[in-house]
């Protein structure tokens, strides 16, 4: 899953593809029209107050305008420059300023249309450019005295009112497509970290365990072709081992993929005798371990799996000790303890600590060998 979109769930799916087809298309070409029912009230209003070629240039000016209307939309899409917009805005502006003279008072319905468009290209900052559409709307026909149109009746008209109204209908219902568009890319990339967090733990867990089965293979195999030419009976019973185990490995990394698998602290200690044992290193491994509680036993037996792969695989030790206390697990060896970068083993067992909130400790110590620590008290205690 690469792309955010992919992330979410079929029903989040459907719900952006239903918000995208109201805002594409035909869909959206009904929306920007709908609005245009208003200028049969401007037309009315130009068949009463003009005559003649009046008449006819009124009617002109109001097609002209509902044509640049329904193309305004088209100046929202991407890559289309700003200054497109407030060119067309201009022409929209001047078409209502020429329709006044025949339209009179009535041709202020415009300004609903300019409002929508201010709203949406401004947004918060279109208060003042609707509010002085308004007063105009309410005083500039009581001034023209050619109009005829007192103060009572000016009041009296709706579009002073409608014109704050539209404006903060569209305002609102720009900041709900805003949010749902909003919440929309909060959701995908959700569920794209929780995939990609997802992908990161099944890697972490198959380094893990083909980490600590390959190591331990490799170590039985080893031994059985030593053993191949001196004692075939033990280098039969080693190879079956090996089998044993290679099955063990798979069956580990199904459950991984399938999130099943349950580490615990007395499987991994077996198992790390039993690596020990084959590479040929002393092991000073509890045999309990109920000194631990039960909630540290999962990842404190991730730091045993960690710590004893890795002394096979690098320590060349000839003993390794662990100790168990209620939080805490110790690994030491002796072998060379050379300090190398972290692998991706012990930055996985970092991070498993770290969710747990614990702490790490690793590195060499004196006068030779390796140290291993992990600590899940909050007082560090081990």
């Amino acid at each position: 899953m690469e792309q955010s979109a992919q992330a979410a769930s079929p029903a989040e799916a459907r719900w952006l593809a239903s918000q995208r087809r109201w805002v594409c298309g035909w869909r959206r070409m009904i929306l920007v029209a709908i609005p245009l029912v208003y200028l049969i009230w401007v037309a009315g209003s130009v068949g009463q107050n003009s005559h003649g070629a009046g008449r006819v240039v009124g009617y002109a000016l109001l097609v002209a305008f509902a044509m640049c209307w329904l193309a305004a939309p088209l100046l929202f899409s991407p890559g289309i420059p700003q200054r497109g917009f407030w060119l067309v805005y201009a022409v929209l502006a001047a078409l209502f300023a020429a329709e006044l003279p025949f339209a009179h008072a009535a041709g202020f319905v415009l300004c609903i249309f300019l409002t929508i468009l201010t709203v949406v290209r401004l947004g918060v900052r279109s208060a003042p450019v609707v509010a002085g559409f308004a007063v105009a709307a309410l005083l500039v026909p009581v001034a023209v005295t050619s109009w005829h149109v007192s103060l009572q009746n000016s009041f009296d008209d709706v579009t002073p009112i409608g014109i704050p109204i539209a404006g903060l209908m569209v305002f609102v219902v720009l900041e709900l497509v805003r949010g749902n568009q909003a919440l929309a890319a909060a959701r995908a990339e959700v569920a794209r970290l929780a995939a990609e967090n997802e992908r990161i733990r099944i890697a972490r867990d198959l380094h893990d365990l083909l980490g600590h089965s390959l190591t331990t293979i490799t170590v039985k195999a080893g031994l059985a072709r030593r053993l191949g030419a001196t004692d075939p009976a033990r280098a039969v019973a080693q190879i079956a081992e090996v089998e044993d185990l290679s099955r063990r490995a798979l069956a580990e990394v199904r459950a991984a993929v399938s999130s099943y698998r349950d580490v615990t602290l007395t499987g991994e200690l077996a198992r790390g005798r039993e690596l020990l044992r084959a590479a040929g290193v002393v092991a000073d491994l509890p045999t309990a371990t109920d000194v631990v509680e039960p909630r540290y036993q999962e990842v404190l037996g991730w730091a045993v799996r960690e710590g004893l792969t890795n002394v096979v695989r690098h320590a060349h030790a000839s003993m390794c000790a662990v100790r168990l206390s209620p939080s805490a697990v110790e690994i030491i060896d002796d072998g060379i303890g050379s300090v190398g970068p972290a692998g991706n083993g012990l930055t996985g067992l970092r991070e498993r600590v770290m969710a747990a909130g614990g702490s790490i400790d690793v590195g060499p110590v004196q006068p030779a060998g390796w140290r291993l620590a992990v600590s899940l008290a909050h007082d560090g205690a081990a």
